[in-house]
């Protein structure tokens, strides 16, 4: 990812805040597929960038100020995040609105195997990431004034017509597990209904751990975030169990026991003693509506490889994956 914004334009936004902006560097950071996101550096101040790309975007898509409201929020609580330092909407600035953050330094891991490590801090990490996930559905959303951030209550019937809504305005062809799961969801939403805050995309490389310690020090990219079902929000985590790593981030049939890792079944049970909620028979919808999503979001990143102006290079690899990922919703409900 290149820098594609005016820095002198930044430079002088920075110098507003305080900043001394001599030996500027401005150099773009691993990840943020949706967003673009850079590491800015002035001597000792250090900070994070992220913006909207440029571009024709769809409809809520790239909700920076989303992103940048939760985390703000979220500062109140026992949930880690990082400290929002600025909102930018002023688009002459660098060319779309961002917002600046402080810059996390501890480890990120990409690798859901965690290979460098040994069984005991595979086992702590997977512990304290059940812990966080628990914590953000603990949250009091009222209290930290997130009430309008989302509509509470018939969340997966909301999702599923927002994401069908978006795989079928696209221009590339869909694959047809996907178009099945479109078909089949709406049909079978459970019953029971619960409103939390959810991340909306939970996963291991979505948060940075203290160097030293096994814990989060930081959750990051809010940007799906809102109100909606826990069960959601949980369950799109533990797809990592039936995602071979081969496709994608997955430890689905990695030799889980002799890594140290839990199995999806042990990893349940953290989370239902954390939370004090029971995972009930309608785990596997929650499953298939999870491969569903993440299908409609890859299937976007492939439409914006074809726009043009997705932000990772590797966009249109990960956007021909949907078809997949998919295909293991399918099973999960046994739908041919």
């Amino acid at each position: 990812m290149s820098i594609s914004f005016n820095t002198k334009a930044l430079e002088l936004y920075l110098k507003d805040l305080g900043w001394d902006t001599e030996g500027l560097e401005v150099s773009p950071l691993v990840g943020g597929q949706s967003n673009p996101t850079y590491k800015i550096s002035s001597g000792n101040q250090h900070a994070v960038l992220r913006k909207k790309p440029t571009g024709k975007l769809l409809p809520s898509a790239h909700a920076i100020d989303r992103e940048y409201r939760v985390m703000q929020a979220l500062s109140m609580t026992e949930v880690p995040v990082p400290k929002m330092l600025s909102y930018c909407e002023d688009e002459s600035v660098i060319g779309t609105p961002f917002f600046l953050m402080s810059f996390l330094d501890g480890r990120v891991f990409n690798d859901q195997s965690l290979p460098h490590l040994s069984q005991f801090d595979r086992r702590a990490i997977y512990h304290e990431m059940n812990r966080v996930i628990a914590a953000i559905h603990k949250v009091d959303y009222q209290a930290i004034g997130l009430e309008s951030f989302g509509k509470p209550g018939n969340y997966f019937s909301r999702q599923v017509g927002r994401w069908s809504r978006q795989v079928n305005e696209s221009t590339i062809p869909i694959p047809e597990a996907l178009l099945k799961l479109i078909e089949w969801l709406p049909h079978h939403i459970p019953a029971d209904d619960e409103t939390t805050l959810v991340h909306g995309d939970f996963r291991l490389d979505n948060m940075v751990f203290d160097h030293k310690e096994n814990k989060v020090i930081g959750v990051l990219d809010w940007e799906l975030s809102t109100l909606g079902h826990p069960m959601a929000d949980f369950s799109y985590q533990c797809m990592a169990w039936r995602i071979p790593p081969s496709l994608w981030r997955g430890i689905g049939g990695l030799d889980l026991v002799k890594l140290g890792i839990p199995t999806e079944k042990q990893y349940i049970e953290w989370y239902e003693t954390n939370s004090g909620r029971t995972v009930n028979s309608d785990w596997n919808f929650y499953m298939a509506y999870n491969f569903f999503r993440i299908a409609a979001i890859l299937h976007g990143v492939a439409q914006r490889a074809v726009d043009g102006n997705a932000s990772a290079i590797d966009a249109r690899e990960n956007g021909q994956k949907a078809g997949l990922l998919a295909e293991i919703g399918m099973r999960c409900v046994g739908i041919s």
